[in-house]
């Protein structure tokens, strides 16, 4: 088991929750290939965006439904301050995960997380485990609870 999937699940037991990341066949990088291999719809899985903000010099995470994509000017206005790329060596200092497995909990350091009304419809959503290859259910509240995500208003307008 590796060290991100090892935090993963300790940090969901450590929060009193009995859940076991689930290892896919396929490669979970994208939202499509999660969902194809969970067997649920694109929205339910809760993406991990991660952007700096151009002020704190910190990561800032963005928890988007599967299909949604993140506008940068709402995310800034969300965070309170201008956002940026986020490169991989922050996001790897701050929340200890590579590009393609970033987990919405067991970030080595705190991290200002906020989630797209649109996961809060499902039952039952599903979030990376630290790997690419794994994810793990959750309900919609608990996330919100354990990440200590603020819903907001971010997703750029479908065209």
């Amino acid at each position: 088991m590796s060290k991100s999937l090892k935090r993963v699940t300790r940090a969901l037991s450590d929060l009193g929750l009995s859940i076991t990341p689930i290892e896919m066949g396929a490669e979970t990088r994208t939202a499509q290939q999660a969902a194809d291999a969970a067997g649920c719809h694109l929205d339910q899985i809760a993406k991990s965006v991660i952007f700096a903000g151009q002020e704190s010099g910190r990561a800032i995470l963005f928890i988007t439904a599967g299909g949604n994509q993140v506008d940068a000017a709402k995310a800034s206005a969300a965070a309170g301050e201008p956002l940026g790329k986020a490169d991989a060596g922050l996001i790897r200092a701050q929340t200890g995960f590579a590009i393609g497995g970033v987990a919405p909990v067991g970030h080595l350091n705190p991290i200002r997380a906020f989630i797209d009304p649109r996961l809060i419809e499902f039952d039952v959503i599903y979030a990376a485990a630290g790997t690419p290859r794994h994810i793990f259910p959750i309900k919609p509240d608990t996330l919100i609870k354990i990440s200590g995500a603020q819903v907001a208003d971010f997703i750029a307008l479908q065209k």
